[in-house]
């Protein structure tokens, strides 16, 4: 019955699409869009398929949205693939999402819409945890794109908000205990230039599916002033109208950013 009404609605959910399309180019995109891809254990789940199966419908998602983005000249992309609380699931998911990790990166660094758009391709988060075959195919990708610079597509792998701050404390402090720096030199500037964000702007809009209403410690810091968006629809369902709307919601916003 479901799938008979989407095939009904089908037609008139692509004319609104292609209304919505031109609307939205008339009006300013983010510069850089961040995106918590949630829900696709929850897809699997409610299909009866494994997990694996779910991520892997997922990828997909995720080249669509690369296209999207591209499309809209939306120039930064970064999208929270795997945190650092994910290393608590299951060896039967782990391993499979590393292999797929592997394989994206490595597509990546061959992609030829990567290559004809520039795009660079980068990782953030703590790699040094994550198998030496992924850390491998990251360097790949990351050396064979990294001379390009119109657009930026970073993929947050074995990430963590908190630990990235901490990180970079870390770093400043070993800088001002080696006399590098003095404690007025501490400030908002050269916290960020210590993230794995460094010499990226902040997202001007986090899109998050599945309807969680939360940030799930992705990008605490440089959210400061980021608009939020949440789509009620698994990651693996999403689509192109999903994306249009978000982008809509953006546009509609009134941005202070702190005043």
């Amino acid at each position: 019955m479901v799938k008979v009404l989407r095939r009904l609605l089908s037609p008139i959910y692509k004319v609104y699409e292609k209304r919505l399309e031109r609307q939205i180019r008339k009006g300013p995109v983010p510069k850089h869009l961040a995106v918590i891809m949630d829900g696709n254990r929850r897809y699997a789940e409610s299909l009866g398929m494994l997990p694996f199966e779910g991520h892997l419908k997922g990828k997909t998602t995720l080249e669509n949205l690369s296209d999207w983005s591209r499309d809209f000249g939306i120039h930064y992309l970064t999208v929270y693939a795997f945190s650092l609380e994910n290393f608590n699931r299951s060896k039967e998911e782990l391993e499979p999402l590393m292999e797929l990790f592997e394989e994206s990166f490595r597509n990546a660094g061959d992609d030829p819409r990567v290559h004809e758009n520039k795009v660079r391709v980068r990782a953030i988060g703590h790699r040094e945890l994550l198998p030496e075959n992924v850390v491998e195919a990251i360097e790949y990708a990351e050396s064979k794109t990294k001379d390009y610079n119109n657009f930026n597509y970073n993929l947050a792998v074995a990430y963590g908000g908190r630990q990235e701050l901490v990180r970079s404390m870390k770093n400043i402090g070993k800088k001002l205990k080696s006399g590098q720096i003095d404690i007025d030199d501490i400030d908002a500037d050269l916290i960020s230039s210590n993230l794995y964000t460094s010499g990226l702007p902040d997202p001007d809009l986090i899109l998050r599916t599945s309807g969680e209403e939360r940030i799930s410690n992705f990008l605490l810091w440089q959210l400061a002033y980021s608009e939020l968006y949440f789509a009620d629809v698994f990651w693996p369902n999403m689509r192109k109208i999903d994306f249009l709307r978000a982008i809509r919601s953006f546009q509609q916003r009134q941005r202070r950013l702190g005043h």
